[in-house]
Parts: structure tokens; C-alpha cells; sequence
């Protein structure tokens, strides 16, 4: 008995030392369970200074019954330290209360840039997300020093330093403070090219704008390393073959190393150029019953036989796609399919066109214009609100936009309507600066010393209007000009124009007179397709002759200097008889030439003083040049008419034309055929001036010098001006290539050409019929008077050259697209001329903006 009495009682002393604990565990739980389960009014807060004690409270989401379990208490604080307003939240639960405890952030009292010379401080504000009177955030500051990082690394400092500084102050607050080491512009030290057979690497850096750096970088910022920039220059250098025929192409990869050595990026393009194909067929098919697919034919631009062209096939797209809605089929989708013969290497097109959904635009929304009006944006687009979707004119819309050249970025993409059958269009813009003020020097053999300050802005008062104002002055020619371009005259596709200009032109080595030119010319323009144009003017200008008084007093110098004792040396007959054709003696003693006077021409146009001109006229332009800048395939047509008559004191009509062919030939050599050719017509019976016939040089044939060709004064005892032509015509080959040896972004090309053109048939005044003139020095400018002895009678002594010589030359040229504008060099021989031609073998000419 006394042994089991032990056992149950040693059973029974472990049963209670294991239920203690266990009841212990149960109560606390007990106790903490009915701590959580409390009202949000249980808890308090401590250490907020800034910060609502009921504001904190609103962190925390009372359960079913208005009361706190632990997952609410989780999910508040949370809460509390994702606002970025406390640098340490603490929860705490004592007696059925819960406890917050709180160290709130600093406030920030300013934000401040220190090492940054490269970019401003506002530039660097704009970027960062700290700002001053907010909570210190320190995730946020090493953010923003990324950002900042950034912001130097889109410029090519990719060595750049930021280390953020945090300052404390009284009253919690800081000053943060970030240094920023900007170092050195990262530059582009090579750029290659691996699978490229068809196009040199010489050619394919023509395509990209990422450049190696050169002497001459720091004029520019193409050889900076960018990767937006190199990743761009991937999809242009895809476009350049599809554009060429090689529809496989794929630009595999753009490779770029940091050479640490030479301190600067390697960027190398892989290329898979794939097969050149042509166009072995080209067909259209239409699932609409009543829309023909081959009446869309004339609208294609892809031929058949031609080289497959992605930008002809895209165009063609639009075109067609653009028709179709015209016709009233505003759903009509024109889908390209082409199949490939690998064997002939040839893809046959189709075209086909469907119904496509019918979805319609409900709103076009533009965003990111701060400057740019709404409605100079939305007249680009040929669809509005409420009109059928169509892609291929939205796609127009962005290209028009992008022309513009008022965005950094036009972007327009689609979101979803108020139903299933509209769409929101969304312009997304990003305005760049669009006013430019230059400084620009130049020189040439022709006008000399050249200098123009210019002020211009190409979105005027942000209503897409173009103004212009500038100044020339130089050592021959000065002037003044302002323009005014409304590109939507009364919200027409009809541009708007008007030029007032005021020109001096000042005698000089080629030309013995000046000339004073000030007008005005009103034009319209008129976009008839995407390659042609047609512009339409009217020009009202007056021009006046000025001539030193040397060169015009109608001395005979038969007298001496006191106008009595007569001058022995004056014997015009028979010494100066029959001089180069010329009868001095026949002139009715007038001697119109002989003490080294201007033509009879330029006198008489000075006598006659201004004359006003006006005239209408029009210009057509077909341009297919797949650059205007560096061209090296396409045509270019420029034909011209002006008549004038249209009241004023000069009647003619003037017609021109000029044609330029460029063709890419072997090795980046490229071929330039050039034609031009203009005739002046008499219209009435005004006699025609001398100021409005043709005057050529090289601009016509190089190896002569300005007005060097064509119709001249014979007589030696005048300034023997050249006095212009009716009819002339030119044409020149010219064949341009790279210095191979040279890198390319040096920017230099040489050139050989042949040139051949003829300046003739004058017909201006060939007399002058002079009352009471009189030939002592007395009357100095041939005016009218009474002084004795008058003597009257006509002055027939213009003997010209007139011949029809076909001028011819040879030559080599320089050409340097300089990062100080373009400047040209060249040197040409002439092969025949005229024995009265002027010569000039060598001529240069550029000029700069800086």
C-alpha cells in the first residue's frame, strides 16, 4: 500500500509539473489573443512630431467587429513604413493596449549640386524625386544618385561620380548635398561592321549616327557613346538593305567593349546580309465583292523587276490603304504577302485587301505639348474624332509630326474606348527647342569676305509658323531679309509665304557697277505628292545701277582739266580706227568709250534710273534623293517660269531648267549627270535690260570666272563688262569618291568631272540716243544742258561678242562636309573658250554657323 501510494503520488507530482507550463503557455495566449483583439482606439503612439496621431492610426484596418487581430497589425505597420515618413516604426502590445513608437524621417531643407559644370542644376532638380520641404527617403537619395548618374551617361560621361552628402540641421532636418566627379565625355573609338559584303563598312557609316571620335569631335555628338543612339543605328542599318533588296537581312547583334586602353567604346555590328532580291511579281487581291484589287494597281510603287524595296512596299501600303477609304471603304485593310524563290532570288508581291474590323476613334488625346497648340498637331492627321480607324493614316499623321521638326519624340499608339468598337488615340509628344539664333562666316572667290547674324524660329508663338530675319554683310554683297511661312494657310494644305529683302551687290574684280535690289515676293506652296511640289509668286522689286563717276562722265578728253586747252593724246581718227572691229570715228564724235568708261549698256541702265519690276511666277520641283544633304541616289528637277509685265517697267518671260542624277556606282563611287538650260523671251516691245538677261560662269562651267562667260564688250577702251545672254545650257559628269585612307568622319571626298555649256545671244541696248549731250568735263554725267557747245547724236560703238562657242573644261575637286559647314574646293582647266572669256582655274567656297 505504502509502495502504490508513492507511485500514484510521484504520478501525480509529474502530472502537475507538465500541466504548469502548459497552463502558463495557454494564459499567456489567452492574455495576448485578448491584447490583439482590441479597437483601433487602444493604440497609442509616441516620438511623432509632424505626423496626426489619427493619421497614424488610419494605417491600421480594423477586422469583422471593429476589432485588431495580428495580421491588421502586420499589414499596418507595413503600411507606416512604406510612406517613407519614419525612419523606424516599432509595435508594442502591454495591458490590452497596443504601442507605436515612431522616429520620423527628416525633413529635407534644400537640395544642393556641387562638381556640376556639364549640366545645370535645374536640369538635375527635374530628374531626381527628393525635393526639398519632403521626407528624407535614404532608398530615394541612391535612387536619385542613379538618376543622375544616368543623366551623365546620355551625354557620354560614363566615368561619372555621384556620392550623395546627408547634413543634418536643427529641428530634424537635413541638407542633402550630391557631389557629383563628372569626368570625361566617353567617346566612340571604332565602329565596325562583321558580315557586311555588299555595302564597305566605307558606306554603311553613312547610314549610322554613332561616329568615331575625331579631331574635330567636339563639334559635334555623334561620337559619343549612346546606347539609345547605337541601338537606333541598328534598325537604320536593317532599313538601308531592305530598302536595297536584301529582305533577310537581320543586324544580329551591336556589340559593345570599353577598351580601357584607349579609353573609349568599341561598337561592332554583326551583320546577316542574306540574299539580294528582285520583284518577280506583282499582284492584288481583293475579298471585298466590290472593290477591284487591280484598280489599286497605279498606286503601287513596286515594279516588277525592280529591286525589292521595303520603303516602296510600305509607301505602297499607305497609298493603297488611303485610296481604298476614299472609295468608301473606310475598313479596308491592304495586307503585303511576298514569296520567295531562293533559287531566282526573286519574291513575288501580293497585295491583299480586306474588310477589316469596324472600329472607330473615339478621342484623340495629345499629351507633352507644353508649348505646341492642339490644333497645329491635329491638322497633321486626315482622320479625326469619330471618323473609321485606319492605320496607314495614322501612320502618315506620326511621320508628319516627326517632320515637323518640333518633337524630340512623337510616339501614337491606341488604348481601349467605351466599347469594343472604339479606340482612344494617344499622342504622346516630347517638345524640343525650335528657335536658333547663328553667327555665320563664309568666303568665296565670287563675293569674297562673307559674314550673316540670323534669328529664326521654326514654331513661332507655338503656332507652327516659320519666321526669319537676317543680315548680310561682307566685302561685295550686303542686305537684309525677313521672311514669314504659314505652312496652313485658313487651316488649307496650302503653304503661305512672304519674303522682304533689300540686296547690295558692290563692283568688284568680275563686274565694273553695283547694284541696289529691294522688294518683296508673296508665294504659295503647294505639296502635290510626297516627291513633287509645285510654288507659286509674285515678285515686285526695284533695282538701280550705281557706277563710279569715273567710269560715267562722257569725257572725251579732248580737253584737258580746266574743260579749254585741248589734249593733244585725243586723236580717235585714224589712230584708234577699226580697233577690235571698232570705228571710233563713227560714233558722231561722241567717243563712247574712250578714256576707260563702263559699257554702253551699264550707262544706259544707270541713266534710265530704277526700274520696277513685276512678275508671276511658278516653280515645280520633283525630288526622289534618298538624302538632300549627302545624296548619293535619286533625281532632282527643278523647272522654273517667271513673267514679268504685270505691270512695272520690265516685260519678259524667263524660263530655266535644272536636272541632277545621282547613282551609286562601284566602291562608294557615285555618279552625278547634271543638265540645265534657260531662255529669256521679249515680251512686248520694251526693250530688254541688260540686268535681266543670263550671266554665267561657274556656275555653268568651272575654270571661268564669275559673269566670265558669254557676250562681252570688245571695246578696249571700256571696262569691257560682260553684258549677259538670252539662251545658255550646260552639262556636266562628275564623279564623287571617298578617301579611302582617311576615316571616314574626317568628312572629305574628292571629285573629277567634265563640264560643257554655251552663254549667247544678247539682246539689251546696243545704242543710246543722247540729246544735247556735251563732251567737255564741265558735264561730268551726261545729262542734259545747255552748256556750249552742245553737240547731239546716237552712240552706236557696242561691239560685242556674240559667237556660240561651246566652253569645255576639265577638273578635280575637294569636298569637306566640315563640322563648320560645307566647303568646296576646285581646280578646272578650261579646254575651249571664247578669246574673250575670263578664266579663274581655281574657285572655293563655304561658310559656318557657330
Amino acid at each position: 500500500m505504502i509502495v502504490g501510494m508513492r507511485v500514484r503520488g510521484g504520478l501525480l507530482a509529474a502530472l502537475m509539473m507538465f500541466a504548469m507550463p502548459v497552463a502558463a503557455t495557454l494564459a499567456a495566449m489567452l492574455v495576448s489573443s485578448s491584447a490583439v483583439a482590441q479597437g483601433v482606439d487602444s493604440i497609442q503612439v509616441e516620438g511623432n512630431r509632424r505626423v496626426e496621431v489619427e493619421t497614424i492610426r488610419s494605417y491600421f484596418k480594423p477586422g469583422p467587429g471593429g476589432r485588431l487581430e495580428q495580421a491588421q497589425i502586420d499589414d499596418g505597420l507595413k503600411a507606416l513604413i512604406e510612406t517613407g515618413l519614419f525612419q523606424d516604426v516599432k509595435i508594442s502590445q502591454d495591458k490590452g493596449r497596443i504601442l507605436v513608437t515612431v522616429i520620423e524621417s527628416p525633413v529635407i531643407g534644400r537640395v544642393a549640386f556641387e562638381g556640376n559644370k556639364k549640366v545645370k542644376d535645374e536640369q538635375l532638380s527635374a530628374e531626381i524625386q527628393s525635393k526639398p520641404r519632403g521626407t528624407l527617403s535614404r532608398p530615394m537619395v541612391q535612387s536619385d544618385a542613379q538618376r543622375i548618374a544616368e543623366v551623365y551617361r546620355h551625354s557620354g560621361r560614363y566615368d561619372v561620380r555621384v556620392t550623395p552628402e546627408i547634413i543634418e540641421q536643427p529641428n530634424n532636418r537635413v541638407d542633402l548635398i550630391f557631389t557629383i566627379a563628372e569626368g570625361e565625355k566617353t567617346g566612340i573609338k571604332s565602329v565596325q561592321f562583321i558580315g557586311n559584303s555588299a555595302y564597305s563598312s566605307y558606306r554603311l557609316k553613312d547610314v549610322i549616327k554613332t561616329h568615331e571620335w575625331n579631331l574635330l569631335s567636339f563639334l559635334g555628338g555623334g561620337d559619343i557613346y549612346d546606347p539609345d543612339r547605337v541601338e537606333a543605328d541598328r534598325d537604320l542599318i536593317r532599313r538601308f538593305y531592305l530598302k536595297h533588296g536584301y529582305a533577310d537581312v537581320q543586324v544580329v547583334a551591336a556589340l559593345t567593349e570599353y577598351d580601357p586602353e584607349r579609353k573609349g567604346f568599341l561598337v561592332t555590328f554583326k551583320i546577316e546580309e542574306g540574299q539580294q532580291y528582285r520583284v518577280g511579281s506583282v499582284n492584288f487581291v481583293s475579298s471585298i465583292a466590290s472593290l477591284d484589287g487591280d484598280s489599286l494597281r497605279s498606286f503601287s510603287q513596286v515594279n516588277v523587276g525592280s529591286l525589292y524595296n521595303a520603303e516602296a512596299l510600305e509607301k505602297s501600303v499607305e497609298d493603297m490603304q488611303i485610296e481604298a477609304s476614299r472609295r468608301g471603304y473606310a475598313f479596308a485593310i491592304v495586307r503585303p504577302r511576298g514569296d520567295r524563290n531562293f533559287d531566282a532570288h526573286t519574291v513575288s508581291i501580293t497585295f491583299g485587301i480586306d474588310e477589316g474590323p469596324r472600329t472607330y476613334i473615339e478621342r484623340i488625346n495629345i499629351r507633352g505639348n507644353t508649348r505646341t497648340r492642339d490644333y497645329v498637331i491635329r491638322r497633321e492627321f486626315d482622320i479625326s474624332e469619330g471618323d473609321a480607324y485606319n492605320r496607314a493614316l495614322v501612320d502618315r499623321a506620326e511621320r508628319r509630326l516627326k517632320n515637323l521638326d518640333f518633337f524630340k519624340s512623337v510616339k501614337i499608339t491606341t488604348e481601349p474606348g467605351s466599347s469594343s468598337d472604339r479606340v482612344i488615340l494617344i499622342v504622346e509628344l516630347e517638345e524640343k527647342s525650335t528657335g536658333d539664333f547663328s553667327v555665320s562666316g563664309g568666303y568665296s572667290t565670287t563675293d569674297g569676305a562673307l559674314a550673316e547674324v540670323s534669328v529664326s524660329e521654326r514654331n513661332f508663338l507655338g503656332r507652327g509658323l516659320f519666321a526669319k530675319a537676317s543680315v548680310t554683310y561682307g566685302q561685295y554683297a550686303r542686305g537684309l531679309s525677313l521672311s514669314y511661312v504659314d505652312p496652313y494657310l485658313l487651316d488649307y494644305r496650302v503653304a503661305f509665304g512672304i519674303d522682304a529683302f533689300y540686296r547690295e551687290q558692290l563692283a568688284n574684280t568680275y563686274i565694273s557697277y553695283g547694284t541696289k535690289t529691294i522688294g518683296f515676293s508673296p508665294r504659295l506652296g503647294f505639296a502635290l505628292r510626297e516627291d513633287l511640289s509645285l510654288q507659286v509668286r509674285y515678285s515686285l522689286y526695284q533695282q538701280t545701277i550705281t557706277l563710279p563717276s569715273i567710269l560715267d562722265n562722257c569725257n572725251n578728253v579732248q580737253f584737258l582739266a580746266d574743260g579749254v586747252t585741248p589734249n593733244p593724246a585725243f586723236n580717235p581718227s585714224p589712230a584708234f580706227a577699226n580697233v577690235n572691229g571698232i570705228n571710233l570715228a563713227s560714233t558722231n564724235g561722241l567717243g563712247c568709250y574712250s578714256d576707260g568708261e563702263a559699257s554702253l549698256p551699264v550707262r544706259k541702265e544707270l541713266a534710265n534710273g530704277a526700274a520696277l519690276t513685276s512678275s508671276v511666277g511658278y516653280s515645280l520641283d520633283y525630288n526622289t534623293l534618298d538624302n538632300n544633304k549627302n545624296p548619293t541616289d535619286g533625281l532632282l528637277i527643278d523647272f522654273k517660269q517667271d513673267f514679268a509685265g504685270v505691270g512695272g517697267d520690265v516685260s519678259y518671260l524667263k524660263s530655266a531648267i535644272d536636272a541632277k542624277y545621282f547613282t551609286p556606282l562601284v566602291s562608294d563611287i557615285v555618279g552625278l549627270a547634271h543638265v540645265q538650260a534657260g531662255i529669256l523671251n521679249k515680251v512686248g516691245n520694251n526693250e530688254l535690260r541688260m540686268l535681266d538677261q543670263f550671266q554665267m560662269g561657274p556656275n555653268l562651267v568651272r575654270g571661268f570666272a564669275p559673269n566670265g562667260i558669254g557676250p562681252r564688250d570688245l571695246n578696249p577702251f571700256s571696262t569691257m563688262d560682260a553684258i549677259g545672254g538670252t539662251k545658255y545650257w550646260g552639262a556636266s559628269y562628275e564623279l564623287q569618291m571617298p578617301f579611302w585612307f582617311l576615316p571616314k568622319e574626317v568628312g572629305l571626298k574628292g571629285a573629277v568631272y567634265a563640264d560643257a555649256g554655251g552663254l549667247y545671244d544678247y539682246q539689251g541696248p546696243t545704242t543710246w540716243t543722247a540729246t544735247n549731250e556735251v563732251t567737255t568735263p564741265a558735264n561730268s554725267h551726261c545729262i542734259p544742258s545747255t552748256v556750249s557747245p552742245p553737240t547731239a547724236g546716237t552712240c552706236t560703238g557696242l561691239i560685242f561678242d556674240n559667237t556660240n562657242v561651246v566652253r569645255t573644261s576639265v577638273g578635280v575637286g575637294l569636298i569637306w562636309a566640315s563640322p563648320f559647314g560645307p566647303l568646296r574646293f576646285d581646280y578646272a582647266i578650261p579646254l575651249t573658250k571664247s578669246p574673250n572669256d575670263r578664266v579663274q582655274q581655281f574657285k572655293f567656297g563655304g561658310g559656318t554657323s557657330f
